[in-house]
Order: C-alpha cells, then sequence, then structure tokens
C-alpha cells in the first residue's frame, strides 16, 4: 500500500506541475532517449552490415594492398606498399592447393553514356570470367563475362540494376552498346538488383574484362584478388598459402610484416563492431552527463517537495508513522519521476530512430535489452538522487514539522 501510495503522489504531483515536471525530467528523457536511439542505430547498423558481409561467403577471402585503417599513420604506412598485379593473381592459382576459385577485380570511376542520357561517377569494374561466382554478383538477365573475353580484350559488360533503371527505362538492354569515356561496350549481362549498403548504392556498377580495363586505363591498378577456399576446413591453409606465395613473390623479409592485407568477411565485421562499440561508448557518456544532471534536478524538486510537505509529514510522525515509511514514500516518489522521464525517453529514442532509419540509409533495431538497461538506469538515478532528500524527510522532527508554516 506504500509503495502505491508513493507512485500515486508522485504521479498526481507530476500531472499538478506539468512545467515544472517537463523541467525535472528532461535531463532524464534526453539522457536516455540519446542512449535507445544510438543503440537502436548501431545494432540495426551491426545486423545489417553482417548480413551483406556475410553474403561474400564463409569461405572467400580478399587480397588487398590496403588493410583496415584506423589512423593517418597507417595510411601513410600503407599507401608505399607496392599494387597487387595480376601476375600475383596467378600465382595463387597456380600454387594455391587449397584454394578452389581465384579472380581478380580492380575499380574505377567514369561517365556513362547511351545516346543522349548519361550517368556520372558509375562505378568501373575490371574483372576476372569468374568474379561473378566469387564476388556475389548474380545474374538477372543474359550472362557474365567469359575466359574467352579476358583473354581477348573484348570490350563486353555486365552491369548492375542502376544502368539499366537509367539509361533503358522503356528497352531491353541486352546487345545495345553503352560509351564509357571514348569506347564502347556491349551489353551481356545484368546483375539483379541488390539496393543500397550505408548509403552505397551496389547497382551502379559495369563490369568489363580486366585485360580490357588494364589496356583503356594504361594506369597502375589498385587489383583485389578474391580468393574461394575449396571448403570452409581448409580455409586457414588457403590464407596461409597464399600469404607465403606473396611474402616471397614481394620478397618481403622473415622479420617484416606483410606488405598487403588479407581480409575475410569476419575480420571486417570485427573492425566494424570496434568502430561502433567506440561511438556507442562515446554516446554512453554524453548521455551519463545528461542522466546525471537530471538525477540533480531531481534531487532538488524532491528537496523541495519535503519543504512544501514538511507539516504533513509531521501529521503522518504523529499518527505513528515510522522513518522507513515516510524514507519509502519520498524514495518511491524518486523513483517514480526518473521511471516516468525513462519510459519517455524510451519512447521518444525508438521514435527517433525509426524516423532516421526511414529518411536515411541508417537501419535501425530497438533492442529489449537496451531498453531493460535505459529503465534500470533512469530507477538507478532515482533512488541515487532520492536518497537524501528521502533521509531528510525521514528525520524531520515531528513537533517542529507540524509547527511548521
Amino acid at each position: 500500500m506504500q509503495f502505491l501510495e508513493g507512485i500515486v503522489i508522485a504521479l498526481r504531483s507530476l500531472v499538478a506541475n506539468k512545467l515544472r515536471s517537463i523541467l525535472t525530467l528532461i535531463g532524464v528523457i534526453i539522457g536516455v532517449m540519446t542512449v535507445i536511439a544510438v543503440v537502436a542505430i548501431i545494432s540495426g547498423m551491426n545486423k545489417y552490415v553482417e548480413t551483406e558481409i556475410s553474403s561474400m561467403g564463409s569461405t572467400t577471402f580478399l587480397i588487398r594492398k590496403f588493410g583496415m585503417i584506423t589512423s593517418s599513420e597507417e595510411w601513410f604506412k600503407q599507401i608505399k606498399r607496392k599494387n597487387l598485379t595480376l601476375k600475383d593473381m596467378e600465382a595463387i592459382k597456380e600454387n594455391c592447393p587449397d584454394c578452389g576459385k581465384v579472380g581478380a577485380e580492380a575499380i574505377s570511376w567514369r561517365k556513362v553514356k547511351y545516346k543522349n542520357k548519361h550517368l556520372s561517377n558509375m562505378t568501373i569494374v575490371g574483372a576476372t570470367a569468374n568474379i561473378t561466382e566469387i564476388a556475389n554478383h548474380d545474374v538477372y538477365e543474359g550472362r557474365g563475362i567469359s575466359e574467352f573475353e579476358v583473354e581477348h580484350n573484348r570490350q563486353v559488360c555486365f552491369v548492375g540494376w542502376e544502368i539499366v533503371e537509367n539509361l533503358f527505362p522503356n528497352e531491353d538492354p541486352m546487345g545495345k552498346d553503352i560509351k564509357i569515356g571514348n569506347d564502347y561496350f556491349r551489353i551481356i549481362g545484368v546483375a539483379k538488383k541488390k539496393g543500397t549498403f550505408l548509403g552505397d548504392n551496389q547497382d551502379n556498377f559495369v563490369l568489363i574484362p580486366i585485360t580490357t580495363y588494364q589496356k583503356i586505363f594504361k594506369r597502375s591498378m589498385f587489383l583485389m584478388v578474391f580468393v574461394k577456399a575449396r571448403d570452409f576446413m581448409s580455409m586457414q591453409e588457403a590464407m596461409d598459402q597464399c600469404r607465403l606465395i606473396l611474402r616471397a613473390r614481394r620478397n618481403v623479409p622473415y622479420d617484416k610484416e606483410d606488405d598487403f592485407a588479407i581480409l575475410t568477411s569476419e575480420s571486417i565485421m570485427d573492425f566494424f563492431r570496434q568502430f561502433t562499440r567506440l561511438a556507442l561508448m562515446v554516446m554512453g557518456g554524453i548521455a551519463s552527463i545528461s542522466l546525471v544532471v537530471g538525477g540533480i534536478v531531481i534531487m532538488n524538486i524532491m528537496l523541495v517537495s519535503v519543504t512544501e510537505r514538511t507539516k504533513e509529514i509531521g501529521i503522518r510522525k504523529a499518527l505513528g508513522a515510522r522513518r522507513r515509511n515516510i524514507l519509502w514514500q519520498f524514495l518511491v516518489e524518486a523513483v517514480t519521476l526518473a521511471l516516468v522521464g525513462g519510459i519517455a525517453g524510451v519512447a521518444m529514442g525508438a521514435l527517433i530512430a525509426k524516423i532516421l532509419s526511414l529518411t536515411t540509409p541508417l537501419p535501425s533495431a530497438v533492442e529489449g535489452w537496451s531498453v531493460a538497461v535505459a529503465l534500470f538506469v533512469a530507477s538507478s538515478v532515482g533512488i541515487f538522487f532520492g536518497i537524501f532528500p528521502a533521509m531528510k524527510a525521514a528525520r524531520l522532527n515531528p513537533i517542529e514539522a507540524l509547527r511548521y508554516e
């Protein structure tokens, strides 16, 4: 009964003093809202990235010049590395017994034209014939590039859905010629629509034979080698074999680190989790400040409440209420205030996360554990900052309290 009475008194106080209640709870609301919104967005991003990266396959890994860069020092160090070459890819293909499929691609950006229509900054991918099998480019229509077309530098292309939608809205793209720079390429296949990944359009590409790419662009390529192991059990052996082959080819001394990077879907995901964990810690620190400020405001309001209700406390004590009864009453009121702020913060945080996911490429997913933690923290704020006013009320002398005007 005392517990319910404390909740009812706290809620009546909130309704009776609306402006004061809003000002009292705004710190807790902002703190909880920040935590819920940030956790929702980060959880959504983690799930989305995990789904997208896992599409690369559990037996596929990527070898490239650059690894995961987290500082300017790493960037300047890695930019000095030699580029990977097609000969490196061929060496892996010939000397790696646990490698099932080996392919490569290089990327550039150019304008793509068809008749009087054009698209700027389209991703031009020079690739080996088997890249559609290794890098998960599903065919919607037509076919991918063949070994014959790679060997003979054919000017053919396999295009993403963005090309079809914008350059061929009312006609079949198959067999049509598009212009990239000063060269024409015949469309032989169309990829299935993949959508965006963290705001990056995955359908705005034109894939051409890597030999044709090398001949046309005539510059040093930032080549990426894709390797698909024979099976999951031989994944680590395949990575070790590739590492030994490249270290030998690139003359890396035994006491020096690799001058290339080997990335798996799991290593990419771990890097992303570290990044989001850091972001969560930073936002958690900001939210903590808001919660502390909110807790101080709740304590001040409860002290004002104790002063306003001094005579009531005296009457209750005169009628037999003990210190613990008064302490419990005011503590319940403080926790109720904080919980109301916490609930409002959860609702607003979830709403903000939903709006962001609808209006931006950022996905969101409100986690049950984050709601439970937020409400627990809000309750803890109420207990911590409500204990002093509650103790002050409990220690009042009943005689002096009755005389108080």
